[in-house]
């Protein structure tokens, strides 16, 4: 399972890219390993543009064929961008977790202590070495 090294990882399977420059947003996902979990994704609920976000509260739903699971927020900040192509495609988070399955864009205003890199998130999930 693709865990791949240079992004931050949050105890609730989200992924986070923070741009080297950063006054830059960061861009959030959902990692391959949480696709896997939720099966197929059939419908994504995200905030909107504008929106602040606390980091450790629901921010969005993810909605699969196997359940319904809360989009926790993995920073603290505004949200300036959504993928709005997961409207009407939502399984390119099954399918390109890491890219075309982005979700937010966020102006970061406070980090997390406990974001993950990937070798932590890997033993949190135990899928060994990879990338």
């Amino acid at each position: 399972m693709s865990i791949p090294d240079g992004l931050r990882y949050s105890t609730d399977h989200e992924w986070l890219a923070i741009a080297e420059d950063e006054t830059s947003p960061a861009t959030v996902g959902v990692t391959a390993f949480a696709a896997d979990a939720l099966g197929d994704v059939v419908f994504v609920e995200l905030p909107e543009v504008g929106a602040s976000l606390t980091a450790g509260e629901t921010c969005g739903e993810i909605e699969s064929t196997k359940s319904v699971s809360d989009l926790v927020a993995p920073v603290t900040g505004e949200v300036v961008e959504r993928n709005e192509a997961l409207a009407e495609t939502p399984e390119l988070i099954n399918s390109d977790p890491y890219d075309k399955g982005w979700l937010l864009r966020v102006r970061i205003t406070s980090l997390p202590p406990d974001l993950l890199d990937a070798e932590a998130y890997r033993a949190l999930t135990d899928t060994g070495a990879g990338s």
